[in-house]
């Protein structure tokens, strides 16, 4: 009997051993897991906290800023589960930031005069014009007096022009991705735009007798290996906004969001994002598949502080990837 005692109490100790052993090696894999989450997350938080875009794949991953709280809530459950305690003040750190740089960025405050002219601005991407007849459909609904159009092609040009009410427009006519179109119900008057791969065309609007620069946004997007043009067409805009002259509508698809430094650049000239001033701050814009439940605003309409902003609305539209947004604004007297 003392022999079996012994024989059974051996195996109860090895297994507790084994037991032991495998508990030890869940519990570091665990923790290598948890690690590497959050080294690459910290990677794209510390470009932001350094404002800077970084290189590839950092900016693509700065447009989903908020998303970056997944996997991070990930590492945090990694790390508790390891009891890697190193790892859980890591993941507070990161969390804290990212809290903080989820908060809107940008002036907000209203402008003094009395308001002078309310006009609705209206601006889609049609993707390759195959979303012109969804466009039509929407301005013919909501009316705007101004519509900024990105990648509006040969078909897409000349559909507006025949469906559409508009009498004023500036446009650089090209093909596919490169068209893009300025609609207006006040008069125009053309003026050089800026130069890019795609088509920015601009103009000066008479609004009620008060002239107002209109710009279009159409810079290419960070893909891997273009993050230097990309930056560089978005530095562009940021001399336009930052230019002297009258009150200023900035428009169009950025292919950035307010996480990206090159995007801020161009806030910190003074213009508002009107989507922030009519209480839409972070809402997706791209990709429509998945928004509103998930992606990222790199469609944006940026005012001069001559601006306020009482709507603004992302608007689902048929056959493009990007969805619409319309703002109503007012200018204001000096």
């Amino acid at each position: 009997m003392s022999s079996t005692r012994t024989s059974w109490g051996g195996s109860r100790s090895y297994e507790s051993s084994a037991d032991q052993a495998g508990r030890h090696s869940g519990r570091r894999f665990a923790g290598w897991c948890a690690g590497l989450v959050l080294a690459g997350v910290s990677v794209v938080v510390g470009c932001r906290a350094a404002d800077i875009d970084g290189t590839t794949p950092v900016p693509q991953l700065l447009a989903f800023l908020p998303w970056l709280l997944v996997p991070t809530g990930i590492a945090l459950a990694l790390s508790l589960l390891a009891r890697w305690w190193t790892g859980l003040v890591w993941c507070v750190v990161v969390l804290g930031l990212l809290a903080w740089y989820i908060e809107p960025y940008g002036k907000t405050d209203e402008p003094g005069g009395p308001p002078v002219a309310e006009l609705r601005v209206l601006t889609s991407n049609v993707e390759f014009g195959r979303a012109t007849d969804a466009l039509i459909a929407t301005v013919r609904r909501e009316k705007p007096d101004i519509v900024f159009v990105q990648e509006c092609e040969y078909a897409c040009a000349a559909a507006l022009k025949r469906d559409l009410d508009h009498p004023y427009r500036q446009a650089v006519e090209a093909d596919g991705s490169h068209g893009s179109a300025i609609l207006s119900r006040f008069p125009l008057r053309g003026t050089a735009g800026v130069r890019g791969t795609m088509g920015m065309p601009g103009a000066v609007a008479d609004v009620r007798g008060h002239a107002v620069r209109l710009q279009l946004a159409h810079p290419m997007p960070p893909l891997p290996g273009q993050v230097d043009l990309w930056r560089r067409e978005l530095g562009a805009l940021r001399d336009f906004a930052a230019g002297p002259g009258s009150p200023v509508i900035l428009a169009g698809d950025f292919n950035a969001s307010q996480d990206h430094a090159a995007f801020r650049g161009i806030l910190d000239t003074g213009l508002r994002d009107a989507a922030r001033l009519g209480g839409e701050d972070r809402t997706p814009s791209w990709p429509s598949r998945t928004a509103p439940a998930l992606g990222t605003q790199i469609d944006h309409v940026l005012v001069s502080p001559d601006f306020s902003a009482s709507r603004a609305r992302f608007l689902g539209l048929a056959d493009t990837d990007h969805r619409a947004l319309v703002v109503d604004v007012s200018l204001h007297g000096r």
